[in-house]
């Protein structure tokens, strides 16, 4: 007698295989068969008749490094079909760490990723010294999915260098990049999924500085892969601005080269704009050289555009820089702020500041959108801030005005900026089917005040396998290998992905025709009060973790089967 049979459902194995109808049998936490198993008995039983059944999502780019070591939930991406998250991208991450450099961690991590100091001060535990310690910190909480994490460059600099590691007109000595190397050496021999870089100026403290790793040299990258390689596991994850390709490029091949490990590389499409370029072609050309050299190398690409949520409890709004907003506004209530906003002194005003300072000159306004519920991540040019206000006759900034008072103030605007190339998602579409690409860059637990791409996974079923009207879609078995199979073979957990006798039970039974994405809301559940916005979704009927159901429609059942993932290739 099996523990759980999943009966009559439309299989969407991983594989990439055409969806058919099919019985999942799951003994403990493995899959035990996968057929027809009329007849056959089991303790509990599943109707998944016109659902489909799909393992469950891997997502490798997230940022619950301080979160899942004081919450049992790693929301939004357990909403999402998420059943294993990466986390410790970027560079950034709270080991090792000396007890000196704690509040150094949360400015690098609050000010690259967008959560609450606040609240990371209050919630981290710093139980830890060592990156071996903080995985037996993160091991001891139960958890309603699995994770892994890669050993930060940033705070291994600071570990290593001191305020030297911050400084950029430093370099590593050979000592200090031997030091460094052994603890990548020990950190993934001890579990750590791999190690993970940033080189762009995008990426700042909160208080403004550079992270730590901007301008380190090949060098010390390479010698920190050069130990790695001796462990024969990890992977390698890396953001860089690409300023100068070539010396980039070289750089990555020579630390894969050293390591013999994989490596992914954010990618994210530019938009055209003032003569700029997408360029994302020339980087995916730059790695099929290097995969046709031998290397095995993968970039990370988003489902939709990486853009910015504008509103009046978002960290970010049209207003926010006016002088009335800053000095009458910015730290009220939201009820307060907009009985205030509705007052036509304050109107006035704020119009005219907005006006003078002439923030919205260069075409932003043509990029701006109600995000609307459910959301619309590919909005036509005719729903653009500017084109609803030459219809309606008013400014754009007296309609946004106007948008933002929505819903007693909770409304928020879309701005896509990133992969959102000639006004539609053509690029993205582009970047997903592209062979040595995966879904990647959903940044879950991050920038929690200004964007919600947790929920990624699901854009990938809803908007390219069901609802997109302005060009070509996707199939459905192509996306959900590529956000279960693809994503777990990138980073080494080979073990799941697939609905196959002796795999991972981690799975998904999906209303494919309900599944429903709900415009975020802004939530005040952070440590110390520190908001972020969730965003829910309907659809997802049963998810289960480990040959355990944590999700039922949405609501948390009381297991939590969640654990570290310490076993890879």
């Amino acid at each position: 007698m099996h523990d759980l049979i999943i009966r009559g459902g439309t299989v969407v194995d991983g594989t990439g295989e055409p969806p058919r109808t099919a019985d999942i049998a799951i003994d403990g936490n493995r899959v035990a068969e996968v057929g027809d198993l009329a007849g056959v008995a089991a303790h509990r039983t599943i109707d998944a008749d016109g659902a489909i059944v799909a393992p469950g999502f891997v997502d490798v780019h997230a940022h619950y490094d301080g979160q899942a070591t004081w919450d049992s939930r790693l929301l939004p991406s357990a909403w999402h079909g998420v059943t294993t998250v990466v986390f410790g991208n970027c560079g950034v991450g709270f080991a090792p760490v000396h007890t000196h450099h704690h509040n150094r961690l949360v400015e690098l991590m609050e000010g690259v990723e967008d959560i609450p100091g606040t609240a990371l001060h209050e919630g981290l535990s710093w139980a830890w010294e060592s990156f071996e310690d903080y995985l037996d910190a993160l091991d001891s909480r139960p958890h309603d999915i699995d994770f892994a994490a890669h050993v930060p460059h940033g705070a291994l600099r600071l570990y290593v260098m001191g305020e030297r590691g911050a400084d950029h007109t430093e370099r590593a000595t050979a000592e200090e990049i031997g030091r460094m190397g052994e603890l990548v050496r020990r950190g993934v021999a001890a579990g750590a999924v791999g190690f993970a870089t940033s080189r762009t100026t995008n990426h700042k403290s909160s208080k403004g500085e550079p992270i730590p790793t901007l301008t380190a040299a090949r060098e010390e990258l390479v010698g920190i892969a050069t130990e790695m390689g001796r462990t024969g596991k990890g992977v390698f994850q890396i953001v860089s601005d690409l300023g100068s390709m070539e010396d980039e490029f070289e750089t990555f091949r020579t630390m894969m080269a050293v390591s013999g490990r994989p490596m992914s590389i954010s990618l994210a499409g530019g938009r055209s704009a003032g003569g700029r370029t997408a360029g994302y072609h020339q980087i995916l050309a730059a790695i099929d050289a290097a995969v046709a050299d031998g290397f095995e190398m993968r970039a990370q690409v988003p489902t939709r555009a990486i853009g910015v949520l504008l509103g009046l409890q978002a960290t970010l709004n049209p207003f926010m820089r006016c002088s009335t907003f800053k000095s009458s506004l910015a730290a009220l209530g939201l009820a307060d702020r907009v009985a205030a906003m509705r007052r036509e002194d304050v109107r006035e005003a704020l119009l005219r500041e907005v006006e003078a300072m002439a923030m919205y000159g260069d075409g932003t306004y043509h990029r701006i959108f109600s995000l609307g519920d459910p959301p619309d991540y590919e909005p036509p040019a005719s729903a653009s801030v500017d084109a609803r206000a030459r219809a309606a006759g008013v400014t754009p900034a007296e309609l946004i005005y106007d948008l933002l008072l929505e819903d007693e103030g909770r409304a928020l605007l879309y701005s896509p900026v990133l992969s959102w190339v000639d006004g539609n998602l053509d690029a993205v579409r582009e970047m997903l089917v592209h062979p040595r690409t995966i879904p990647g860059l959903s940044d879950g637990g991050a920038h929690v005040g200004t964007i919600c791409d947790g929920s990624f996974p699901t854009s990938l079923l809803t908007h390219w396998c069901r609802d997109r009207s302005r060009g070509e879609r996707l199939d459905l078995a192509f996306a959900v290998k590529a956000q279960s199979r693809d994503t777990a073979v990138a980073v080494g957990l080979t073990d799941r992905g697939l609905l196959a006798p002796g795999f991972k039970a981690d799975l998904n039974v999906i209303d494919f025709e309900g599944l429903t994405l709900h415009a975020p809301q802004m939530s005040y559940d952070l440590p110390a009060g520190g908001k972020r916005l969730l965003q829910k979704v309907d659809g997802y009927l049963h998810t289960i973790v480990s040959g355990q159901e944590t999700y039922t429609n949405g609501t948390p059942t009381e297991a939590l089967p969640g654990r570290l993932v310490r076993n890879f290739a």
